[in-house]
């Protein structure tokens, strides 16, 4: 019989909205039990149990998909699933809020502050007001209280392999990953040349001597709203800048689609992930950013600033200001209670 960990809640008020302050993280019960990889298809797995093979693809970026009525976690890497592993989410009454949303903080050892110290191994969190990926509790239904309860051993893996702003996708239903060729709206013709000196850089595109070496650390993350008819650009936790965008046939509802930048020997091109989620529907992965378009000088701003493992998200709800948090890039959907 597996142990319990709760996770925490938070109340979700508005499409779209995120705490602007960080709570402490909280969650109860016992150390889940460890479980081991297995060779099974994901859709065979039993609680508890998970499957990983990161040599189908070693190197590259990482998106994350939670899919509710699955109750799995697949993990892909470069458009490669590398993992899947059964989960636990948010019961009935704390229910675990649909969107995109990105790693704000990881914490190998984070203990409750609210539930008797309650151990809350390799927690990644998604939202300032609760929300995170963690080992708990797996009885193979929901049980946490918004979470996502994870394997351990599968906790400790994901954590190796994700970074702050590694896109985490929480959907009602999804799409398997697919490569999109067309540079689209947000990259020049020549893309591959213009992103493939990847060095850390300023929000204004110029080199940042100081930031890390690691590529990831200095991602962007970028949402085009078909409601808003805008680009926002957010890096290191700010908006870098905002573009009115042109959307082909704007009456047809573009959905909610995931871009993930990668580059493989040398050639850049998006990682496409649709999905339904907060009363929007899967957009169509290719279709979607081609029927964006921006004027060239924002174009040539974001040639400037991407770098491999950055982040588009292209959605026909609106994405105004009071929809973001202050700090980083994330998205919710309205929670029932």
């Amino acid at each position: 019989m597996p142990d319990r960990a709760s996770g925490f809640r938070a109340d979700r008020r508005t499409l779209l909205r995120a705490g602007g302050t960080a709570l402490a993280l909280a969650a109860g019960g016992l150390l889940p039990a460890r479980a081991q990889p297995v060779p099974v298809d994901a859709e065979a797995l039993k609680p508890g149990q998970y499957v990983w093979y990161p040599d189908r693809a070693p190197e590259g970026f990482v998106a994350v998909i939670v899919s509710l009525p699955d109750q799995r976690c697949y993990v892909y890497r470069n458009g490669v699933r590398i993992g899947a592993s059964t989960v636990s989410t948010g019961k009935a009454g704390h229910q675990t809020p649909t969107g995109v949303f990105v790693i704000l903080q990881k914490d190998v050892d984070h203990h409750s502050s609210l539930y008797n110290d309650a151990s809350m191994p390799y927690t990644e969190m998604l939202t300032w007001s609760g929300v995170a990926l963690h080992a708990g509790g797996l009885p193979g239904y929901p049980s946490s209280h918004g979470c996502v309860h994870l394997p351990l051993e599968f906790s400790k893996l994901l954590f190796a392999v994700t970074h702050y702003g590694t896109p985490v996708i929480i959907a009602d239903a999804h799409s398997q990953p697919v490569d999109v060729l067309h540079p689209g709206l947000v990259l020049p013709a020549d893309a591959t040349v213009a992103i493939a000196k990847d060095d850390p850089k300023n929000a204004n595109g110029t080199p940042d001597k100081a930031a890390a070496p690691d590529p990831a650390a200095d991602a962007v993350a970028m949402i085009v709203s078909q409601a808003d008819m805008a680009l926002t650009v957010i890096k290191d936790g700010a908006v870098a800048f905002t573009a009115p965008v042109t959307i082909r046939d704007p009456q047809t509802p573009i959905g909610n689609v995931v871009y993930v930048l990668k580059s493989v020997g040398g050639e850049v091109s998006w990682t496409a992930l649709s999905f339904e989620g907060y009363g929007a529907t899967a957009g169509k992965a290719a279709g979607a950013i081609d029927r964006v378009t921006v004027a060239a000088s924002a174009n040539q701003q974001l040639s400037k600033l991407l770098v491999p493992g950055s982040t588009l998200f292209v959605t026909e709800l609106s994405a105004k200001p009071d929809t973001r948090s202050e700090k980083d890039f994330v998205i919710l959907s309205q929670a029932t209670s």
